[in-house]
C-alpha cells in the first residue's frame, strides 16, 4: 500500500480503478483496482484450492496463525488508526476503539472457543429403534465464504466477520465498501506477513458489480448493509440454494421512563447517537421520552450536543465527531431533518450541513417529531437525535414497534424489572436496559435483528455454525444381522409393531 497519508492526490481515475477519498478533506488518497468478473472466478479458484490444506490445519494450527495475526495487528495500530481514519473520516478514538480492540478481542475470542462451539456433540436419542448406535453431530466447513461488507465499519463489520468463518476452516474473500477498501487490505498484508497461506483470505475491491460476481460464487455469503441491498443478495443465494446471512438497516428506539437515571440516559442518547457520525446500524436514531422528565432529558441532550467538537480528525482528542463517510448519505440525512422541519419539528441544535471541503453534517437535536416524520420511521444513519413526548410506557412501546426494522432497543428506567419488562415487548433482536450497544461486546451471546434488520446472527455458538455444514454420523455397533423392521414383511411383524404403538402411545391424554 503507498504512502496515502503523506502524499494525497489529484490525479484523474486510472481507466479499471477506483479513487478512495478522505471524506474529511474530499481529496483522493488511493486508487484501488476495480474488479471484473473475470478476476472473481481467479480469487475464488485460489480460495478453493487453498480450503483443504486450511481446513486439514486444524483449529490449533489456525489458532497459532490468528494469534500471530492479532500480535500483528496491535504492533502497527497506529498505522491501521491512520489508514481507518483517512478513508472514513471517523475519529482516532472510534478506530482505536470500535475497529481495533473490537477486532483484537474478537481474534482471540474466534482463536480460544472455535473448537469448543465446532467440537462433535453426542446425540441421546429417545428412540427404541436406534439402540446399540451411537449419534453425533459434526460441523464441516462450507468452502469459500465471500463477505460482503459495508463502509461505517470497515475492519468490524468486515474483517470481524472473517474471524469466525476462518477459524471454521473456510477461505475467506472480502468485498469491501469500495468507499472504504484500504483498512481490509492491510489487515491482508498482515496476514500474509505472519504466514497465512496463500489464496486463504483475499480481498475482492470494486463497486457492486464485483459484489455480485462474489455473491455468484462463493459457497456462502455473509452481508451487511441496506435493507434493499440484503433482499436482492438474499433473493440471489436462495436462487443458488447457498446459505446467507444478513445483518440489514436499523432504527433503533429509545424509551426514558419517569424514574430514569437523566444523566445516564442523556450521556447514552448522545454517545450512541453521535459516534461515528451516527453511522452505526445500531445506534439510537429515536428518542421516546414520557412527559414528566421530557423537558429536563431535552435540556441535558442539547447541552451535551451543543459541547461537541467538529471537524476534520487530526489526533486523539481534537474532535468528537468526523466526517459523513458516503456521499449520497449526507443528501439523506439532510432531506430528514428538512421534512421533519417541514413538517412542524424545532431544530435545538444543529440542522445543516458544515462548512469546508469535507463531508460534514453539524450534530443535530430535534423536538415537535412525530410519526409522519421521515426522521422517525426511516433510517437516517447520521448524526442527528429526534427526541418525541409520549404519555406513558405503552405510548413508547407501540411507538418503538412502529417501524419496519427491528435491530436493537434501549430503555431507562432506575427500576430494572420494570426496565426489562419494557425491552421485552420491544420487536428487536437486541434489548439494553439503562445501556446501549454495548452488548456487542459480549462475543457469547448472539446479535441479529428482527423484522427488515436481517437474517441470521454474529456471535455465539450460532455466529460461527452458520459458517459450516452439520454433518450427522450414526455408527451402528450392538446391532442384529437381521432386524425385526427388515425385509421380508410378514402379518405377524406388522401386528407387533401395530401393538407396541398402541402400548406406547395409545393412553388418553389426561386433562388438565
Amino acid at each position: 500500500m503507498s504512502e496515502l497519508l503523506q502524499q494525497e492526490t489529484t490525479q484523474k481515475t486510472p481507466e479499471g480503478m477506483i479513487a478512495v477519498e478522505n471524506p474529511a478533506t474530499g481529496t483522493t488518497i488511493e486508487f484501488v483496482e476495480n474488479m471484473s468478473a473475470a478476476r472473481i472466478d481467479e480469487l475464488v479458484a485460489r480460495a478453493r484450492a487453498a480450503q483443504p490444506a486450511w481446513q486439514a490445519l486444524g483449529f490449533q494450527g489456525r489458532r497459532r496463525l490468528m494469534l500471530a495475526l492479532r500480535h500483528w495487528l496491535v504492533q502497527n495500530r497506529s498505522r491501521v488508526v491512520d489508514v481507518v481514519v483517512a478513508e472514513n473520516g471517523k475519529t482516532r478514538e472510534d478506530a482505536l476503539l470500535a475497529e481495533l480492540f473490537y477486532v483484537a478481542d474478537s481474534m482471540g475470542f474466534w482463536a480460544k472457543n472455535a473448537s469448543k462451539y465446532l467440537a462433535d456433540e453426542k446425540v441421546r436419542t429417545h428412540s427404541p429403534l436406534v439402540l446399540g448406535r451411537k449419534v453425533k453431530v459434526t460441523y464441516r466447513p462450507l468452502g469459500v465464504v465471500g463477505v460482503v461488507a459495508p463502509w461505517n465499519y470497515p475492519l468490524t463489520l468486515g474483517f470481524g466477520d472473517a474471524l469466525p468463518a476462518l477459524m471454521a476452516g473456510n477461505s475467506v474473500i472480502i468485498k469491501p465498501s469500495e468507499i472504504t477498501p484500504l483498512a481490509t487490505q492491510l489487515m491482508a498484508e498482515g496476514a500474509e506477513e505472519v504466514g497465512f497461506p496463500a489464496g486463504v483470505f483475499q480481498v475482492a475491491t470494486g463497486d457492486g458489480a464485483t459484489g455480485s460476481a462474489l455473491v455468484d460464487r462463493a459457497d456462502m455469503i455473509m452481508f451487511t448493509g441496506s435493507t434493499k441491498t440484503g433482499r436482492k443478495i438474499g433473493a440471489r443465494c436462495g436462487e443458488r440454494l447457498i446459505p446467507c446471512s444478513l445483518e440489514l438497516g436499523g432504527k433503533d428506539p429509545m424509551i426514558v421512563l419517569d424514574d430514569a437515571d437523566l444523566e445516564r440516559a442523556a450521556n447514552v442518547a448522545v454517545e450512541w447517537g453521535m459516534r461515528n457520525s451516527g453511522q452505526i446500524c445500531m445506534s439510537v436514531e429515536r428518542v421516546y421520552v414520557e412527559a414528566p422528565v421530557y423537558d429536563e432529558f431535552v435540556q441535558k441532550v442539547e447541552a451535551k450536543v451543543r459541547a461537541l467538537r467538529q471537524g476534520t480528525p487530526e489526533g486523539f482528542g481534537s474532535v468528537d465527531v468526523g466526517a459523513i463517510t458516503f456521499p449520497p448519505q449526507i443528501d439523506t440525512i439532510a432531506a430528514h431533518v428538512d421534512d421533519a422541519v417541514a413538517k412542524g419539528a424545532r431544530v435545538l441544535v444543529g440542522g445543516k450541513r458544515g462548512a469546508g471541503p469535507g463531508r460534514f453534517y453539524e450534530p443535530t437535536v430535534l423536538v415537535d417529531v412525530d410519526h409522519t416524520m421521515d426522521c422517525m420511521t426511516e433510517e437516517t444513519f447520521g448524526p442527528t437525535l429526534p427526541i418525541m413526548k409520549v404519555a406513558d410506557e405503552d405510548e413508547g412501546i407501540r411507538l418503538a414497534n412502529d417501524a419496519q426494522y427491528g435491530l436493537g432497543s434501549s430503555v431507562f428506567s432506575k427500576d430494572l424489572a420494570r426496565g426489562e419488562r419494557v425491552a421485552r415487548r420491544i420487536n428487536a433482536g437486541v434489548g439494553w436496559v439503562n445501556d446501549a450497544i454495548m452488548s456487542y461486546m459480549a462475543q457469547e451471546a448472539p446479535f441479529g435483528g428482527a423484522g427488515e434488520s436481517g437474517v441470521g446472527a454474529r456471535h455465539g455458538s450460532a455466529g460461527i455454525r452458520k459458517y459450516t455444514q452439520t454433518h450427522t454420523l450414526m455408527v451402528s455397533r450392538f446391532v442384529l444381522r437381521r432386524e425385526p423392521t427388515m425385509f421380508p414383511n410378514t402379518k405377524l411383524g406388522a401386528k407387533v409393531f401395530d401393538r407396541l404403538m398402541v402400548v406406547m402411545w395409545g393412553r388418553k391424554p389426561r386433562q388438565r
